[in-house]
């Protein structure tokens, strides 16, 4: 079975977690690949740790991307890819620096990542930002100015115009036909 895994790219806001919870609901093999963070703020959806924990994995070579944001750091580790990949899963993972993606492909070959890039408009994403009251508003919204669009993508989608739903099953198709 050919490793594949799931790269969902976008500014804060796009859809990330709510598209992986439709993922999730239509195939139980989709999993978070839950990143490494130290720091404040959120913690659902991350595997909380120290910086100095994070930096021992880097020291050995396990970190595969790295990243700052909201005062915290944030680090994807290839043994927890590794783990998911045994166990039969496929990793989904979220990213908004295109840096990270060159980072995962390079550290990762032997995973065939399908590459989705979520939009909304900024807009939306402000509302968004709002409605969660995570406290950082500023902070979410000026990385949403940050981010970049990607010049290539196996999948662009705007969820402003599509449903979770929607936007899991074109994923899950594009996985399905490569499984």
């Amino acid at each position: 079975m050919t490793a594949i895994g799931v790269l969902l790219y976008g500014p804060p806001a796009a859809g990330k977690d709510t598209v992986t919870a439709a993922l999730s609901h239509i195939d139980s093999r989709y999993r978070l690949a839950q990143r490494l963070k130290a720091g404040p703020g959120r913690t659902a959806g991350y595997r909380m740790t120290t910086i100095e924990a994070i930096d021992d994995l880097d020291a050995a070579g396990k970190i595969v991307w790295r990243n700052s944001r909201y005062d915290a750091v944030y680090a994807t580790d290839l043994p927890h890819l590794e783990e998911l990949l045994d166990a039969g899963y496929v990793p989904v993972l979220h990213l908004g620096q295109p840096e990270g993606i060159d980072a995962l492909t390079r550290s990762a070959p032997s995973i065939t990542w399908i590459l989705v890039e979520l939009w909304c408009p900024r807009d939306v994403a402000v509302e968004r930002i709002v409605a969660r009251a995570t406290g950082d508003t500023e902070a979410r919204i000026a990385a949403y100015d940050q981010t970049k669009r990607l010049a290539t993508a196996d999948i662009r989608l705007l969820t402003n115009e599509k449903s979770p739903r929607d936007c899991a099953e074109k994923i899950h198709s594009y996985v399905r036909d490569r499984l």
